[in-house]
């Protein structure tokens, strides 16, 4: 009997509110759907990412890498012989321009007879059966993922680029065992030495050890003599050691972890949606559970009937998501790959794969989201006296326990506290958890501030029409109900406030962004001429000799040039871009945009650098410091002059002067080069001029306004995830609007009843519902506001620093907020209206007659 009646209730509920039942399950499904989606689509690709690293190095125990991109092959003898060592495989690994800007291809250069005890899947199958072509110094092997993205077929040409000269390499096979999607290309070490431009350097060195040899000890031994015979020069690892992983990871945990916090925004939406379902059910029933009561049902009953009511929901809402965010990561890997924008995964094509593990800790996270969203509602109802319940008008009495503050308040203080605390495993955790507990505490504290807006405007209105006998009864009435009914209105604005402020919070977030990294790139694009060596890959350059013809050309008053490469700093960081510039030391505001005081250095002679808040934050390099710099095979000790916003590179980067760049390295090629107008030239009289130049083919011109909205771009596609979460996170605002002024409406059928009993028109009634509905809207929305602004400080100045190293200025895109705050607030009335309408459809004798 007591599964019969708990399946009729809950069956019953759902067949007299079917929609408000499916807006609460969506509102589950959705975000569901949109974190479990999220979670494999970057499992995937982090996944294939690694593997396919993992798959270069073949069977190698220990690997030998630099501490730079590139280091002298003299090291090489050294641990081929040492003891222990059974073969001892030296790599050299960079990413080889191509011509007419396209994107490099990583070319790998190895030896061929010690690779194949190592790494056999890196050895080229010759198309025409010719061994000694692995050998030629003309020929490359391409993967079938490079062969197809480069459009040729063995026997073809593929064609690079070496400093400003074109290079065609033969493609002489494939590599059929290159994991699916992974482009690359594999040549003899010496051809690649030779052909560009590395000759002596190497990338690491893979080391297979004898039988019987402890890996982890040799590790460490090597480790420590290496260090003590070439100091800061060498990282010692394994293929798969935990330093690996902890780089690749490092690359996108951040863009991962915060994809994934803003899916859960819409999940925790749903949490307030199911509380207004399920508050606003239980007033509604609020006379049939005491009937019940009365009549024999235990408290521990109905309080685990109201439970299941939840439940199932929830059960509902979490398996449509699953299922809906399985389909939608493989139909988003399918399509579009899988970095969602950020970049970070490019040249992999991962495949969707469903893990159990997260499938149940997000089907659980959904159920729980809806026990949480009825847990209120369901102790208020079990706690009710039935004597008390079975009265109308009670409704009010039900909600009494919304109205306390100190919770709310309590959850505010420790919000503000939470901004102040470092990261966790460098996320922003209690930037989180702050963000979580403002939300609760405004959203728990809209009865109390309900209660104080409405009280005040229904005196001031009483005050201003006491001498006014015959003044309109539509307000006075609405203010009366508005004024001591701030428990329903609390529970009508949950959904509204919890939509409305996640989406004005991230819509300031990533405006302010967008607007900071346009203005950034005002700042640092202040020539009126941009080039770079096409391709942006490692092997292209501008040697002096092309250099000084530049300089040389009339149409140009001035050009400043940039040497880019890598260094790493740590062995469990990912490398840190070193850009050498001229820059001017006494200025350098020009070149750069500078956060913070400046440093000046007395009496030192240590060399100038400058570093961006990524490598300050992660490395603790702070103006009027040092830091020790990896070039030329030795540690180089720099002084720390200042720190620059660097809105390209998360990983940290640092600026030094080209002068010391050269004077330590002997490298005088450069990448990049900023050209300024001669008096009375044009832009198209440069680029004529340039185009002009013997080697004028290797270079890519552009102007600052193409490279802004390249860069605009770039970062509308990166965002656009957080776009497509904005937009629903709106949907469920409005819908959550629709449904939670329809269920309060519908319940109020008596009271409509009664008013129309003491000579209240149908028409008045519609205009009491009108003004409700966009006076309860219009708190929220301006509620919604200040919480949505206090969210986005918390987004812009604590989660974003911690998080990417980026700090930015505020700016607000009220076009938008403006609209959504329209669209909300028509949704409100109309929904009231229509509402209205269909609980005025029966005659007001029945509607009191349910009074019972």
């Amino acid at each position: 009997m007591r599964l019969t009646l708990s399946r009729w209730l809950l069956l019953g509920e759902w067949r007299a509110h079917p929609l408000r039942a499916l807006m609460a399950v969506a509102a589950i499904a959705v975000g569901v759907s949109l974190g479990f989606a999220i979670h494999l689509i970057n499992a995937a690709a982090f996944n294939e990412f690694s593997t396919a690293i993992r798959s270069l190095s073949g069977q190698a125990d220990v690997q030998v890498s630099g501490a730079e991109a590139l280091f002298d092959e003299q090291v090489y003898p050294i641990l081929a012989r040492r003891d222990g060592v059974a073969v001892a495989s030296p790599i050299l690994e960079f990413d080889a321009s191509r011509p007419d800007g396209r994107q490099p291809l990583k070319i790998i250069g190895l030896d061929v007879f010690r690779a194949a005890f190592i790494s056999p899947d890196l050895v080229g199958a010759p198309s025409d059966n010719d061994a000694s072509a692995t050998l030629a110094d003309d020929a490359i092997f391409l993967s079938p993922a490079a062969l197809a993205w480069l459009g040729v077929q063995p026997g073809g040409t593929a064609r690079f680029q070496s400093g400003t000269q074109a290079l065609e390499l033969r493609v002489a096979g494939s590599l059929q065992r290159a994991r699916v999607g992974q482009r690359f290309g594999v040549m003899d070490i010496g051809a690649a030495q030779w052909r560009f431009n590395r000759l002596g350097k190497l990338s690491r060195v893979d080391l297979k050890l004898r039988e019987g040899v402890n890996r982890e000890a040799f590790r460490a031994a090597l480790a420590a003599d290496l260090q003590r015979a070439f100091p800061g020069r060498f990282r010692v690892g394994q293929p798969n050691d935990e330093d690996q992983e902890s780089r690749n990871s490092k690359l996108s945990r951040a863009y991962r972890v915060n994809l994934s916090v803003l899916a859960l925004v819409a999940l925790f939406t749903g949490a307030f949606l199911v509380f207004s379902t399920q508050a606003l059910s239980v007033m509604r029933r609020r006379s049939q559970f005491a009937l019940l009561r009365v009549l024999g049902l235990e408290r521990r009953m109905l309080l685990a009937q109201i439970l299941a009511e939840g439940l199932s929901l929830g059960v509902l809402g979490a398996a449509l998501g699953i299922a809906a965010g399985y389909a939608m990561a493989a139909a988003a890997l399918h399509f579009f790959g899988g970095d969602l924008g950020g970049g970070y995964f490019a040249g992999v094509q991962p495949e969707v794969q469903f893990t159990p593990v997260a499938a149940t800790v997000y089907f659980v996270l959904g159920v729980g989201v809806a026990l949480l969203g009825c847990a209120a509602p369901a102790l208020e109802a079990a706690r009710a006296t039935p004597a008390v319940a079975l009265k109308a008008g009670a409704d009010e009495v039900a909600l009494s326990r919304l109205s306390r503050a100190w919770p709310a308040l309590l959850c505010l203080v420790l919000a503000a506290g939470m901004t102040q605390l470092p990261p966790v495993l460098e996320l922003p955790i209690f930037g989180y958890l702050s963000i979580a507990l403002l939300l609760i505490g405004g959203i728990a504290l809209m009865p109390r501030i309900a209660s104080i807006v409405f009280r005040f405007a229904h005196t001031r209105w009483a005050a201003a029409t006491a001498a006014h006998p015959a003044a309109p009864a539509v307000p006075t009435l609405t203010l009366a109900r508005l004024s001591n009914a701030s428990g329903q209105a609390g529970v009508a604005l949950g959904g509204v406030l919890s939509s409305f402020s996640l989406m004005v919070a991230m819509a300031i977030m990533v405006s302010s962004f967008r607007v900071s990294v346009d203005d950034w790139l005002l700042q640092v694009l202040p020539a009126d001429l941009y080039a770079r060596t096409a391709g942006g890959g490692a092997t292209s350059g501008l040697a002096p000799r092309e250099q000084a013809a530049l300089r040389a050309l009339p149409t140009l008053a001035r050009v400043e040039f940039m040497r880019l490469r890598s260094v790493s700093l740590a062995a469990g960081r990912p490398n840190v871009a070193l850009l050498a510039r001229d820059i001017d030391p006494a200025h350098p505001g020009r070149t750069m945009v500078l956060v913070g005081p400046e440093a000046q250095q007395r009496g030192g002679t240590l060399p100038p650098a400058w570093v961006s808040e990524a490598v300050a934050d992660l490395y603790g390099a702070r103006p009027g410091g040092t830091i020790l710099l990896p070039l030329q095979g030795a540690q180089h000790e720099f002084f720390v002059a200042g720190t620059w916003r660097d809105y390209a590179r998360s990983t940290g980067a640092i600026q030094i002067m080209r002068s010391d760049y050269a004077r330590i390295t002997g490298d005088q090629d450069v990448s990049d080069a900023a050209m300024w107008l001669a008096k009375g030239a044009s832009v198209a009289d440069a680029q004529a001029a340039v185009r002009a130049l013997p080697f004028a083919s290797a270079l890519e011109l552009s102007v600052p306004s193409e490279i802004r909205a390249l860069s605009l771009r770039i970062f509308d596609r990166s965002f656009a995830v957080t776009y497509l979460l904005e937009a629903i996170a709106i949907v469920i605002g409005l819908f959550g609007v629709a449904a939670t002024f329809s269920a309060q409406t519908l319940a109020r059928a008596r009271e409509f009843g009664m008013l129309r009993h003491v000579g209240v028109t149908r028409r008045q009634i519609l205009g009491i519902l009108a003004i409700e509905g966009g006076s309860l809207t219009a708190l929220g929305i301006l509620t919604g506001l200040l919480l949505g602004w206090f969210i986005s400080l918390i987004l812009v100045h604590v989660v974003n620093p911690q998080s990417f190293h980026w700090s930015m200025q505020m700016h607000y895109p009220w076009p938008l907020l403006g609209s959504v705050a329209a669209a909300l607030l028509a949704a409100a009335m109309v929904t009231a209206l229509a509402s209205g309408r269909q609980a005025l459809s029966a005659g007001p004798i029945r509607a009191v007659r349910e009074d019972w």
